[in-house]
């Protein structure tokens, strides 16, 4: 299976950061932490995704580098994308960004 980014459209959703940044691990056995293609630390934070209609999601964003964000923080990912994956029968999608905005700051029309 290829690894294509699917850009994921932000514009009609609200995202509350529920738990804080964290170093997202490639084996928990041996606690390896995984690293991007730069070098750099790849940290998870877990977002409530809200969209128009009042339906609620929990999503983990990986993110290269530290975050700022905070559990209660709304904010803006900013260059959000997903990537399909597979393991056996199972399969999912992972969620990328590139950085967090703050809601507040540039909001939306």
């Amino acid at each position: 299976m290829r690894n294509i980014p699917i850009p994921v459209d932000t514009n009609r959703l609200s995202f509350t950061c529920v738990k804080a940044p964290r170093p997202r691990l490639v084996n928990q056995d041996t606690g390896e932490i995984k690293k991007d293609k730069d070098g750099q630390i790849v940290h998870e934070v877990v977002l409530l995704v809200e969209d128009e209609t009042g339906r609620i999601e929990l999503v983990k964003v990986g993110l290269s580098g530290d975050s700022s964000v905070s559990p209660g923080d709304e904010v803006i990912p900013v260059g959000l994308v997903g990537y399909v994956w597979e393991m056996g029968q199972r399969w999912g999608i992972s969620y990328r960004a590139t950085s967090f905005t703050p809601a507040g700051v540039g909001a939306r029309a």
